[in-house]
């Protein structure tokens, strides 16, 4: 099976982090700190194994699954005209875990930062990313905002999923506001997606109704 060229990228940073974590494991504690609250303070441990190779291993199921999705769709066809957009998300959704994974790593070697503060701008550019990925979706049944009424009318999806994607756009952007308020950077952060996931959902059967009805 020939890898594309986002899978491959995809792969040689899931291996740069299985080649971290087992540099670094001799070096960390058996407890590590693997979840922080909103004011970002740890409350959560796991184990070490499980604290540098969960992360790597997520990674790996993830990547197995977007190369598997635009091989099951029945409509493929569809997959292939975002393909490059598709192709660019998994690159990003990597590096965002791998992100993630380093600040855990050097959070628990000592290095001391606000870990919700670092967040905020990988958080927003991964929303506004999935805007223009949501923009450019064509109807299947993996990607994008799959509701029984985009499903069923293509024009009912168009039209879900161009104002979907306007609103994810516009959630990326609020959510850097975290940066200017530290304190209140979940609260920029998850309204604004909720409110970006919710709508279009809301929208598209309203879109399917007056659509049938004309």
């Amino acid at each position: 099976m020939k890898l594309r060229k986002s899978e491959i990228i995809s792969l040689l940073i899931i291996m740069i982090s299985f080649i971290i974590g087992i540099s670094f494991y001799s070096l960390l504690p058996d407890k590590v700190a693997s979840h922080w609250n909103a004011k970002g303070e740890v409350d959560g441990y796991m184990s070490k194994f499980g604290g540098l190779f969960l992360m790597p291993v997520i990674s790996l199921v993830l990547l197995l699954l977007f190369i598997i999705i635009p091989k099951i769709d029945p409509l493929k066809h569809n997959i292939e005209k975002f393909r490059k957009y598709f192709d660019g998300f998994i690159v990003l959704m990597m590096l965002f875990l791998f992100y993630l994974y380093i600040l855990t790593i050097l959070w628990n070697i000592g290095v001391r930062f606000n870990f919700v503060h670092l967040l905020v701008p990988i958080f927003s550019i991964f929303f506004y990313y999935c805007g223009i990925l949501i923009q450019k979706a064509q109807r299947n049944w993996f990607i994008g905002i799959r509701t029984p009424w985009t499903l069923s009318n293509e024009q009912v999806w168009n039209k879900t999923h161009k104002i979907g994607g306007i609103l994810f756009k516009i959630a990326g952007i609020i959510s850097l506001i975290g940066i200017l308020l530290p304190e209140y950077a979940l609260f920029f952060v998850i309204c604004p997606v909720i409110l970006a996931s919710l709508f279009p959902v809301i929208y598209s059967y309203f879109a399917y109704q007056k659509l049938t009805k004309s």
